[in-house]
């Protein structure tokens, strides 16, 4: 039988098989000359702090391999996690998706589908690691070893935050035994698009003599965009320009303009096509030292920028000029770019003991973006019985744009210690000390551009002014209406431990426990330039110190060698925090004491499962249930003018997650992964503030398909001796889902979707060529979005606006690729 043509570094098929193959994974098609064989190949993870099988590690995990990631052309985290079975994404686009975790893994999530725009208050229930360093990036998925995706609460081994579960990304590390250069690009189409998507990669791996080796990848991607803003403001100085008597587009600080033009004149309006570009640069470092025979250090440093031209969002319906909308156009004024830039360094130092391994990890990052939001449908809109701000306070003002500079800023250092044992017996154990001292930044700057220059105006004009009679005329205006920047200090120490006792050959015992102890210091400045005046203080708000222990306990039985039934209690848990709500002065927040601080929430999560393979087969299934104490709800204040996050009393997710892989044939695989959730509140939702009912209890949550899908069928055929045809078709379906579990005008509904793609590549020792396509079937899924009674003009509008903020976030529209490799 032929072997299939591997590309990079020569492995044996033992670690060829590495994560490639899991309950659910879409199989990388090089990896399968056999699929008997492949089947019966253990697959190696250390998502228990020790290299083991997957099919011997008594929960829920999948690992998809770096081979298969570059098959399938996947370099988005989004889309390898709908090849992952029991995983939804809530997909913003590029533009937020490095500052807002949008993973949600066992339904555990109450955050709505609109977040993404600040650095929230409350962390991910999801945690994510890049090797051993807990960081949420969204790094581009290049030279990856493999991806391990750990369902269920995690909080003995990965602390908090992993209460849905963990995400792991393990890079490829450099090799002492082989030089290779490996050179990559792709282009692609996206339909909608009037440009082209390009990327370029490199990989070198250099020994450095016997005991050293230096690895670097880096590249660059360039994408098109597909979404067109069709009503933009155009600009000048910084603001929207006016339209002169004279029918000419001038600046509003031009001294040709007449205090009526400024004051009563519309703007000039420009579109630009495709504008959710995307630019990315990434680059990754890593020099290995054996040190002695027995101790290894690997410095590692990795970064990454992007720069996004505006949202994958689309707006429905019209504007107030009677046009509609079409096929991905978007309604905002403003255009909303983003960038960021993350820098990350570990150095991991490994010593074989005897008895156990020790290992060092030493990581500090620095993480920061920001982004342009268009917030003018908020303060032109009635929505529900909320002032029409603009209305209200600034009547005839003709070109209202409310502007946010949003961003953000972490960095952190972390130190762990591991000690996991090496010898044999009837106990394994594994035990652990955590350290982290985190600092975040998060600021908000609201500008009402170009009023300042309004007011002047009617100043000068007196009665005449359309504004005559409001507090304001005569008195000075400013653009700044609204500051915000919260600073954090978060420190976290802990212990861990993990034992397993093997009772019999086949039955084994495994307990574990955490104890932590965390604090947080919030100091924030918010004040409101606007009314009154510049002077803004950082005050310290009142904090968090918080210690408990979580547990973990499991049983495992092998009821023979090919079948496996485990059972498992694990708890997780999420660190509380500070919200910064005003006490005092304007914007005074009704019981602004009750809403000051958030408590931690805890997960206990039971479930019940069996693992198992045949000689063409592997499969497991197994039904969970989650019980979810206090979550966090990231929400706004009762006058909706900040962001905050509460606690709710409880909710609880239950369901049944099956996985399988088949050897149809000697060339032709089918893997297929279903999995039912169902997530809902257990008691009612009620405002911290007023008292007010959010949710009733049974309320379903939001961003969660009670049902999704995946199926992946593979082939390959050897051309000649020398060249392998690789050949896969998957697809995704989720069910319908809800954007958010507020019953107010921000809650909508989404629609079911399904997502296909194929592709097909030559092979050979040196070079791959890939044909591929993404959403084979164009279908418009929309996962998170504003609805437009909440951020369009259908509910009480303000004259002067002419653009639409609705908006809907949806799938990258259909795209077809070409991509080449070719290793030296």
């Amino acid at each position: 039988m032929k072997q299939p043509i591997k590309q990079g570094f020569s492995k044996s098929t033992l670690a060829t098989a590495i994560a490639a193959v899991s309950a659910g994974t879409l199989l990388s098609v090089p990896q399968l000359a056999s699929a008997q064989e492949s089947l019966i190949e253990e697959v190696i993870v250390t998502a228990t702090a020790r290299a083991q099988n997957a099919q011997d590690i008594p929960y829920n995990i999948s690992a998809v391999s770096g081979e298969d990631l570059e098959e399938q052309n996947i370099t988005d985290a989004t889309e390898l996690l709908r090849s992952v079975s029991g995983v939804a994404v809530l997909d913003r686009g590029y533009r937020n998706s490095g500052m807002a975790n949008n993973m949600i893994i066992r339904g555990l999530n109450v955050d709505n589908g609109a977040n993404g725009d600040v650095g929230l208050s409350a962390v991910s229930p999801v945690s994510t690691y890049v090797d051993s360093t807990p960081i949420f990036a969204n790094f581009i998925l290049k030279d990856v070893e493999r991806v391990e995706v750990l369902r269920g609460p995690q909080g003995t081994l990965y602390g908090s935050g992993a209460m849905g579960g963990t995400v792991r990304y393990i890079m490829n590390k450099p090799d002492t035994e082989e030089t290779m250069v490996k050179a990559s690009t792709s282009l692609s189409q996206t339909d909608g698009s009037g440009g082209t998507n390009y990327s370029a990669d490199v990989i070198l791996n250099l020994p450095l003599g016997d005991k050293a080796a230096f690895r670097f990848s880096g590249g660059t991607i360039d994408n098109a965009g597909v979404i067109d803003y069709v009503n933009l403001y155009e600009l000048a100085d910084g603001k929207p320009v006016v339209k002169a008597d004279d029918g000419s587009c001038v600046s509003v600080k031009s001294p040709s303009l007449s205090a009526e033009e400024v004051a009563f004149n519309g703007s000039c309006y420009t579109s630009k096509e495709d504008a959710d570009t995307v630019e990315i640069m990434h680059a990754r470092a890593a020099l290995r030292v054996d040190m002695t025979d027995s101790i290894t250090a690997t410095a590692t440093y990795q970064t990454q920028s992007d720069e996004v031209g505006a949202r994958r969002a689309i707006t429905l319906g019209g504007n107030l000029l009677g046009e509609t909308y079409g096929d991905h156009e978007n309604g905002s004024t403003m255009l909303e770019p983003s960038e960021r830039e993350v820098d990350l360094f570990s150095l991991e130092v490994e010593a074989d003991l005897g008895f156990a391994t020790l290992t060092s990890t030493t990581s500090q990052y620095e993480h920061t973006g920001n982004g342009w939001r268009d917030n003018t449908s908020i303060w032109v809109t009635d929505r529900g019985g909320y002032s029409n701000w603009f209305d209200d306070l600034y009547t005839g003002m003709p070109r209202p744009v409310a502007h946010v500079d949003a961003g953000y800023s972490e960095k952190a250092l972390v130190q762990e210690l591991r000690l996991v044992s090496n010898t044999e017996g009837d106990i394994d154990w594994v035990a652990g000390a955590y350290y982290m001292d985190q600092e975040r930044e998060t600021y908000n700057l609201s500008y009402l551009l170009g009023l300042d220059e309004y007011g002047q105006a009617c100043a000068d004009i007196g009665a005449a002014c359309a504004a005559d009679g409001q507090w304001w005329v005569g008195l000075p205006l400013q653009e700044t209406d609204f500051d915000y920047v919260r600073e954090e200090t978060f420190e976290d120490v802990a212990v861990y431990g993990e034992l397993t006792y093997h009772v019999t050959d086949s039955f084994h015992l495994t307990g574990g426990m955490r104890w932590f102890s965390n604090t947080l210091t919030n100091n924030t400045a918010l004040g409101f330039p606007l009314i009154e005046g510049d002077s803004v203080a950082f005050e310290k708000y009142p904090g968090q110190e918080e210690d408990d222990v979580q547990f973990k306990v499991n049983a495992s039985w092998d009821i023979n060698e090919r079948l496996m039934a485990y059972a498992t209690y694990s708890e997780g848990f999420r660190r509380g925090g500070s919200n910064a709500v005003p006490c005092s002065g304007f914007f005074v927040e009704l019981n602004c004491e009750a809403a000051s601080t958030f408590n931690k929430d805890t997960a206990q999560n039971y479930e019940v499962g069996v693992k198992g393979d045949t000689d063409r087969a592997r499969y497991s299934a197994n039904i969970f249930y989650v019980d979810w104490q206090d979550p966090q709800l990231n929400t706004a204040t009762y006058w909706w003018a900040f962001f905050m996050a509460q606690n709710g009393e409880s909710a609880a997710t239950s369901g049944l997650e099956l996985e399988a892989e088949f050897a149809l044939t000697e060339n032709l695989t089918l893997q297929t992964g279903y999995t039912y959730t169902k997530a809902e509140l257990t008691a009612d939702l009620i405002g911290p503030q007023a008292g007010n009912l959010i949710a009733e209890d049974g309320h379903k949550l939001p961003g969660i398909p009670e049902n999704v899908l995946t199926v992946a069928l593979s082939h390959r055929y050897f051309v000649t001796d020398g060249m392998e045809l690789a050949s896969r078709i998957g697809g995704y379906y989720q069910s319908e889902t809800i954007n958010s579990v507020q019953d107010t005008s921000i809650q909508d509904e989404h629609d079911a979707f399904s997502l296909w793609n194929a592709s097909a590549s030559l092979l050979t020792d040196s070079w791959v060529v890939s044909l591929y396509a993404k959403n084979l079937l164009n279908s418009e899924g929309v996962t998170g979005s504003f609805p437009s009674a909440y951020m369009s003009t259908d509910t009480g509008v303000f004259e002067n606006y002419y653009g639409n903020n609705q908006r809907q976030y949806i799938t990258t529209p259909r795209t077809i690729g070409l991509s080449a490799s070719y290793t030296f």
